[in-house]
C-alpha cells in the first residue's frame, strides 16, 4: 500500500490515494467546498449558508433539530450559521409549542439571496458535470446520500 501511495505522491496530477473513508470523503468535501465558496464569494455568501437557503426552501418551515439531521450537521456549527442568517434576514427562528423547540422559515430576503445564488451554483453543477459526466454525477450523488443515511440513520454499528 505505501509503495502506491509514494508512486502516486509523485505524479503530481494525481491526489495519492487515502486509506480512510472520512480523510478521503473529507479531502473531497474540502475540494468542493473551496470551488462552491470561490463562486458565492462574491455575493457574500458562503455555501453552508446556501446549503441552508436550499434546505429551507425545500423543506419549508422546520425545527432546527429536523434541519440539523436533514443536513447531517452538529448544534453547534448550525446555530452560528443560523445566527448570521437571522441577523441578515434571510430566515426566521420563531419557538414552537415545546419552548425547547425553535422553527425556522425563509424570509423573502432569503429567498432573493437563493434566487441571486443560484445561477453561480448552477454554474459549479454544470463544471462538475462536465468534468466527471453524468454516470459518475449520478453515482457519486448516490453514494455520497447513501453514506450519509448508513452512518446518521441505520448507524455503522447496528
Amino acid at each position: 500500500m505505501y509503495i502506491h501511495l509514494l508512486d502516486d505522491m509523485m505524479n503530481p496530477s494525481l491526489l495519492p490515494p487515502l486509506p480512510c473513508m472520512c480523510g478521503t470523503l473529507r479531502r473531497a468535501s474540502r475540494a468542493l467546498t473551496q470551488l462552491y465558496e470561490d463562486a458565492l464569494r462574491p455575493l457574500g455568501l458562503r455555501a453552508t449558508q446556501f446549503t441552508i437557503l436550499q434546505a429551507l426552501a425545500l423543506a419549508g418551515e422546520v425545527t432546527q433539530g429536523q434541519l440539523g439531521s436533514i443536513l447531517a450537521m452538529d448544534s453547534t456549527t448550525l446555530t452560528r450559521t443560523l445566527e448570521i442568517m437571522i441577523r441578515r434576514r434571510w430566515i426566521s427562528r420563531q419557538r414552537g409549542q415545546d419552548r425547547r423547540e425553535w422553527r425556522l422559515r425563509l424570509l423573502k430576503a432569503g429567498n432573493a439571496q437563493l434566487a441571486r445564488a443560484t445561477p453561480h451554483w448552477e454554474k459549479v453543477q454544470a463544471q462538475l458535470l462536465a468534468e466527471l459526466g453524468s454516470d459518475r454525477w449520478n453515482n457519486l450523488m448516490q453514494l455520497s446520500n447513501h453514506v450519509a443515511n448508513a452512518v446518521t440513520q441505520e448507524g455503522v454499528w447496528s
